[in-house]
């Protein structure tokens, strides 16, 4: 193979990053979270259908400290891919490409998803133990 002195393809280390490059980023690792979260829900659900000793074998797992931290990352990427897909579909629209607009949207679809998250567990806290 001929040597050229064609400059090489920049890497991760050479960028800066940027809210924009992290969103991007957690838009892709949010969705992968929410698929094996997918599949610990169809596991609740068959242990559901099992039979009551199974779903409170289950229900103790995931009231675990463990299992709470577990369930407040899920909410949380949920919350996060929720808000980043409705900021995905305006820019589908042709709204939001400003550079300005794209960071401050940025920033609040993260700082959204961790205001939104809190709000989910505070809710799911008050009513832990019974429906009210």
């Amino acid at each position: 193979m001929a040597k050229t002195n064609r400059p090489l393809s920049p890497h991760l280390q050479v960028y800066r990053w940027q809210v924009q490059m992290v969103t991007s980023i957690l838009h892709r690792a949010t969705g992968i979270v929410l698929a094996a979260g997918a599949l610990i829900a169809v596991y609740g659900a068959v242990q559901l259908a099992m039979g009551r000793q199974a779903w409170d074998a289950f229900a103790a797992c995931l009231g675990s400290p463990l299992g709470l931290v577990f369930m407040f990352g899920w909410t949380w990427a949920f919350s996060y891919h929720l808000l980043n897909g409705i900021r995905h579909l305006f820019q589908d629209a042709g709204k939001g490409y400003a550079i300005a607009a794209f960071v401050r949207n940025s920033w609040f679809t993260i700082i959204g998803s961790v205001v939104l998250t809190a709000i989910i567990f505070c809710v799911a806290m008050m009513h832990q133990g019974g429906v009210q």
